[in-house]
């Protein structure tokens, strides 16, 4: 049943008695500093003092935010929360209505209770009343929305007790909303069944939870309530006699076990009661759990005891046993649960579970570490644990969920790759992380996507490839015509994130003319090839555009062009005309365990030279050729076979002197190794550019064997050289169009000091 809250000691003259009250809070839990709580009362109570009339969910009834503060802290009382807690909810109402701000919170009380503050104004700036659009996108018909709503809150919960502020504060709201108009309390109600009610669930808090949902129910579904409960009245007390007599009876067996162990009766929930009917579609007279105990005992193995007990009393009812000990429930709650039919035939519901197991059912992720000591430590480790297990958690628990009406809104999933951000209307948006604008556009409407120019988050404008956060509210800035840019389809650019905005992209290219398509996508491979120091000459385009499975290579770059290929693909492919099969005749050579001075090598396979087998091999340093560029082979006096690129200057003044000792070879079968490439960066000077160059390739994961920087101070301009390992041309390429992202950057290309 609802359970009645109790009322504030009140004077004779009508206000809260402040010293009785402050009594009670410290007999329910330990305070360090009662005279902070005291200045807390004092200083909302004088911001209550100066708040006019307001149109508040709940402050019709005229309790107040001082008041109010003051039921929060008894409800977080209870939870056994600390002194910050309890200090942030006697003074959240206050600053919510802008009648104390969150500066002098934080000057007079320090910045943990303001931080606490800011979080819960961070989870009601969700609802509906920042934004008055929006209730029907966030409170309306839409399950979608309520899911998302539910996963937006999850996501920004860094602090356990910001979300049990919350639930404190709408706990006092469902309470009070019965004086407010027909539509305030049926908003209020909807609010906190989707998602509060949903959430003292997860956090395991179980009389909130069973509070929330009757209340709520009371609301959304009056008829239904008012039925149920006129039922438990007319039969309560032939019910309560009955389970009397099964609490002595019980009582003496278990006694009789050598256990001290306790039995209750255990309270009715309305809404447990109208869903199990819904859910099994069943009458109010075969509910099993209208007749309910619970019984408690010291030790997990005495719960089976019991169980025995139990079951030697009276015949079990089949496919009625859950064992939530040893599976345990998503949200961490522990029981035996059991049916029975028990005396006269009738059938009763048993619970069983320890002492420690009920504290953690009723307080949740409060109850954590009241087992493991108080100190700060402790408790800090229990949070992060409850933080870290709330945002894993993959579905809210089946007995929250039906198919029909209310219980399909309480169906949902809290995933951490997730991120949740708002149109300017309100509405709330799940994309997967680190979407960003684009993608955005695209998930809003193809035509927003087509036209974005840019972007404001939060009333800023940002890069359009920045990837989204959860709470952000995203304004998409377009131009009249729809112009995409081809720049979105190149993954390394990170514009473009998901593959329905990637879709859309390449299908409006797709329709535009075939010829421009062409000519651009010749062009972007040519750039690419003398970006990498490819020979075009070397490459059959049209072999290419048969391995990828189209006619002529002028289809392959129309493909490319429309965005239906990839060029990472087309360079791919390249590199393997570049590297060909070999015959089984022809032999990996591997390079030589003295190859340190080039860094780190991984893999046994290198270079394959024809008719000769265990030859050390070496990577010329001149022209410092790559997996895929074209290379020869030079045999010097002792050392080997010097692999040289095919254009190299060295090896062509080698060849004209001593053409018999240059030999043809090839890059063998598999490239695990790395090889190191000379890159050059045209930039602009300034402050950070080195930094952030270099943070590009730690990103890329990939380790830098040599650095040189020259500046030009009078063009202000600047020239990097570096050489750089990498294991494949594609990695290559990745790491330029990284580069070339860098602000101030002008151009990257590969350097061969040995080449032409």
């Amino acid at each position: 049943m609802v359970k009645v809250r109790e009322d504030h000691p009140i004077r004779e003259d009508g206000t809260v008695d402040l010293d009785l009250w402050l009594l009670r809070l410290q007999q329910q839990v330990e305070v360090s500093d009662i005279n902070q709580i005291r200045q807390a009362c004092v200083l909302a109570k004088e911001a209550r003092a100066a708040i006019a009339e307001t149109d508040d969910d709940w402050a019709q009834n005229t309790v107040g935010s001082f008041r109010t503060g003051l039921e929060m802290a008894q409800i977080l009382a209870e939870l056994q929360q600390d002194q910050d807690t309890l200090v942030a909810a006697i003074l959240y109402r206050s600053v919510r209505e802008r009648k104390l701000s969150l500066t002098t919170v934080r000057e007079r009380f320090g910045n943990d209770i303001a931080d606490l503050i800011d979080g819960v104004l961070q989870m009601a700036a969700i609802g509906s009343r920042k934004n008055p659009r929006s209730v029907d996108a966030v409170l309306g018909a839409s399950t979608a929305q309520v899911d998302n709503v539910r996963k937006m809150l999850v996501a920004m919960i860094d602090d356990v007790r910001v979300a049990l502020i919350k639930i404190a504060e709408r706990t006092c709201a469902i309470r009070g909303v019965k004086n407010g108009d027909r539509k305030k309390r049926y908003l209020v109600a909807r609010e906190v069944f989707d998602i509060y009610a949903p959430l003292a669930h997860r956090l395991g808090i179980g009389h909130i939870k069973w509070e929330l949902e009757d209340l709520s129910f009371r609301y959304l579904k009056p008829n239904d309530y008012k039925h149920i409960a006129r039922l438990l009245d007319e039969k309560r007390l032939d019910r309560q006699v009955f389970i009397n007599q099964v609490v002595e009876l019980l009582r003496s067996r278990i006694s009789d076990a050598g256990i001290d162990g306790d039995v209750m009766g255990r309270a009715k929930h309305i809404y447990s009661i109208w869903r199990k009917m819904q859910r099994k579609n069943i009458d109010f007279s075969q509910v099993y759990d209208v007749r309910a105990v619970r019984i408690l005992v010291p030790e997990i193995r005495d719960c089976y005891t019991v169980l025995g007990i139990v079951h030697g009393l009276w015949r079990n009812i089949p496919h009625e046993f859950d064992d939530y000990i040893a599976s345990p429930k998503p949200n961490g709650y522990r029981s035996l649960h059991t049916a029975v039919f028990g005396p006269e035939g009738k059938v009763l519901e048993v619970q069983i579970r320890t002492f420690a197991m009920h504290e953690e059912a009723e307080l949740g992720v409060c109850a954590h570490h009241l087992y493991k000591g108080t100190d700060i430590q402790s408790r800090g480790d229990g949070y992060e644990e409850k933080i870290a297990w709330l945002r894993q958690v993959l579905e809210w628990h089946d007995d929250l969920g039906d198919t029909e009406a209310l219980g399909d809104m309480l169906r949902g999933d809290v995933v951490q790759d997730r991120v949740y951000v708002f149109t300017p209307e309100g509405h709330v948006i799940d994309l997967p992380k680190g979407a960003t604008a684009v993608d955005f556009a695209y998930r809003v409407h193809t035509e927003v996507g087509h036209r974005c120019r840019g972007a404001k988050v939060n009333g800023r404008i940002i890069p359009l490839n920045k990837p989204l956060k959860t709470g952000d509210q995203v304004e998409i800035m377009t131009s009249r015509e729809e112009s995409p840019r081809r720049d979105w389809l190149n993954i390394n650019y990170g514009f473009v994130t998901t593959s329905r905005a990637r879709a859309k992209v390449a299908h409006w290219f797709k329709l535009q003319a075939k010829e421009q398509n062409a000519d651009a996508g010749r062009d972007i491979i040519m750039r690419e090839f003398r970006r990498l120091a490819l020979d075009p000459q070397a490459i059959s385009l049209d072999k290419i555009a048969v391995a990828l499975n189209y006619k002529t290579s002028e289809d392959l770059c129309a493909a490319l062009g429309a965005g239906d290929l990839r060029l990472s693909q087309i360079i791919h492919e390249a590199q393997r005309q570049l590297e060909p099969e070999h015959d089984e005749t022809q032999l990996d050579l591997e390079l030589p365990t003295s190859r340190a001075a080039l860094g780190p090598r991984k893999g046994g396979s290198g270079i394959n030279i024809e008719g000769v087998g265990n030859l050390l091999t070496s990577l010329a340093t001149c022209c410092k050729p790559v997996p895929g560029d074209p290379i020869m082979g030079y045999i010097t006096q002792g050392r080997g076979i010097s692999v040289h690129h095919e254009d190299c200057l060295n090896l062509m003044t080698l060849r004209e002197q001593e053409p018999d000792r240059v030999i043809s070879v090839d890059w063998g079968d598999e490239h695990e190794h790395t090889y190191p490439v000379d890159i050059t960066i045209e930039a602009f000077d300034r402050t950070g550019l080195l930094r952030d160059v270099m943070l590009v390739l730690s990103n890329e994961k990939l380790n830098i064997l040599a650095a040189n920087t020259l500046t030009d101070r009078k063009n202000n301009m600047a020239k990097l050289t570096m050489t750089v390992e990498i294991p494949r041309l594609e990695r290559l390429g990745r790491l330029m169009d990284k580069i070339n992202q860098v602000p101030n950057v002008l151009d990257v290309h590969r350097e061969r000091s040995g080449g032409r």
